[in-house]
């Protein structure tokens, strides 16, 4: 599966990408391969989170970081802070997300890239968390409604969501995902304000959960060659 949980541990070219994009921390990024502990690690989640909200190149790959410093954490300093503070700021930037959109379209797409992506990586007993379905679905519902489907960046944004985690999700909660498509199916078919480009995109992401979240080689070749052109 395209973006599971790494199974080896915390490396150092991990830290020193964490570095480049952060060097706000200072040399506290340098500590996180010897001694968690001794990291204000609750800061390093609200910088991950800040960074991502602003750029959302870095939110796509915040995941795996994310989840190599929980596994630090965790082995060598038998916590979890890091986690609960990537968490509480995860859930802060979900209540308000309304107000974030609002805000700044780029800063919200960051958001659902980000938590996304967290999703993806964060593993308890090797399941996806709990916790994290409901906001995820939450926020790709968000993204199906009509002034929402009426942007490109955010149908774009769905449709990468939906093929990075839409079957993981859809395994947490069936429901859930066929309410998602019954919003989808009618944007698609209903919404007049859809750019030729929403349209594909939409008819693309419903084909794929129908042939079991997969491409099949016909459909790369027409929906890849169509975007291109």
């Amino acid at each position: 599966m395209a973006g599971a949980a790494p199974r080896h541990g915390f490396c150092l070219s991990t830290v020193e990408v964490f570095s480049c994009f952060f060097c706000s921390v200072g040399d506290e990024t340098l500590s996180l391969t010897h001694n968690p502990g001794a990291v204000d690690l609750e800061k390093v989640a609200n910088v991950i989170v800040d960074h991502s909200l602003q750029d959302c190149v870095f939110s796509k790959e915040a995941g795996r970081m994310c989840y190599a410093i929980i596994q630090a954490e965790s082995k060598q300093a038998g916590q979890s802070v890091f986690r609960r503070g990537l968490l509480n700021r995860l859930q802060q930037e979900y209540q308000a997300r309304e107000q974030l959109r609002a805000r700044s379209l780029q800063g919200w797409v960051c958001y659902v890239t980000f938590i996304c992506n967290i999703f993806d990586y964060l593993r308890v007993s090797n399941m996806p968390m709990m916790a994290l379905v409901n906001p995820v679905y939450d926020c790709l519902f968000r993204l199906a409604q009509p002034d929402s489907l009426s942007n490109e960046e955010e149908v774009d944004c769905l449709v990468l969501q939906l093929h990075r985690v839409g079957e993981q999700l859809e395994k947490m909660n069936g429901q859930r995902m066929d309410d998602l498509f019954f919003l989808i199916r009618d944007g698609f078919l209903l919404q007049t304000s859809l750019s030729s480009l929403s349209h594909l995109l939409l008819l693309e992401i419903v084909e794929f959960r129908a042939a079991g979240w997969k491409t099949t080689p016909a459909a790369h070749k027409y929906y890849y060659s169509e975007v291109t052109d």
